[in-house]
């Protein structure tokens, strides 16, 4: 025989005590992976100041990359080169990447967060001659 007092608390325990979240929308088109991956990244605007800034990756997905950088130069907006992952060896083989700001944070380490995302693959960029004479023209 259940009271009317067990029937209070049985009701009163399916319901949750907090109110719901409302849920976030996940603008990411890709999950991130935290890894460290060196770059080599430059302004690709001739008009824009010059700098040429190596840093680690944060945090990278297909499309996007996130890192920390002293440069006080980007803007959200600014399109970028990217060598990646980058290597000052002759016989590296690295990526260059067109890429474009879309996320600026000040850190409070005085730091800047920069995200960009990739807007097209440049294409393998090989510092080194394996010894095949150069084409003619």
């Amino acid at each position: 025989m259940s009271s009317s007092f067990d029937h209070l608390m049985k009701e009163n325990s399916t319901k949750n005590p907090l109110p719901a979240r409302p849920a976030r929308t996940e603008r990411r088109n890709s999950r991130r992976c935290k890894i460290t991956q060196l770059m080599r990244i430059r302004p690709s605007d001739p008009e824009r100041p010059d700098f040429d800034d190596i840093r680690g990756t944060l945090s990278v997905s297909r499309s996007g990359v996130y890192f920390q950088s002293s440069e006080p130069a980007y803007e959200v907006g600014m399109r970028l080169f990217v060598s990646m992952p980058y290597s000052n060896e002759p016989a590296a083989m690295t990526r260059e990447y067109l890429a474009e700001v879309v996320r600026r944070d000040p850190l409070p380490n005085g730091l800047f967060g920069i995200g960009f995302k990739i807007l097209m693959e440049m294409g393998l960029k090989t510092d080194f001659n394996v010894g095949y004479p150069a084409p003619r023209r």
